[in-house]
């Protein structure tokens, strides 16, 4: 069993998003496995995008990703995924496939971010950028959603 990452208090906030993030990847596998129907996992899917997803991704790109700078590789993998999943949230074709790959592609992006990308932004943050994150994301917050479908197959 590997070790739980160290993260600077500036980034658990960004470290708890993404585990909502995990969590809807968990639950868009559970909503395929009970047979749910595609447009109520689509609204879902929607509703995290809108309320969660997409102001992550700005804070993110604002915020974090300008102390490794644009031209950094890892920002530029970082924003190519970002650009990627925004795509396959917001595409309204081919439903199934799309959140088929929301799911694998969410996890692999949370994945690449805790485990690569933040282990270098803490390497060479300074306290104050440290600081500037952490305050501005105190301004966020997680909303719930009332339809459980990876629980249960009722509508």
């Amino acid at each position: 069993m590997s070790k739980p990452i160290k993260r600077s208090a500036a980034l658990k906030p960004l470290s708890r998003e993404h585990h909502h993030g995990l969590l809807l990847s968990w639950k868009i596998r559970e909503g395929f496995k009970k047979n749910i129907e595609i447009e109520r996992i689509k609204k879902y899917t929607d509703w995290f995008w809108k309320h969660h997803l997409q102001a992550h991704f700005e804070f993110e790109e604002n915020y974090v990703f300008p102390i490794l700078g644009q031209e950094n590789e890892l920002i530029i993998k970082a924003l190519e995924e970002h650009d990627r999943l925004k795509q396959l949230f917001t595409d309204t074709d081919a439903l199934k496939k799309n959140i088929a790959e929301i799911e694998v592609a969410l996890v692999s992006h949370i994945r690449f971010e805790e485990k690569i990308l933040f282990k270098e932004i803490e390497s060479i943050a300074s306290e104050d950028q440290l600081e500037a994150i952490e305050k501005e994301h105190s301004k966020y917050s997680i909303e719930e959603w009332e339809d459980e479908f990876w629980t249960s197959n009722k509508s």
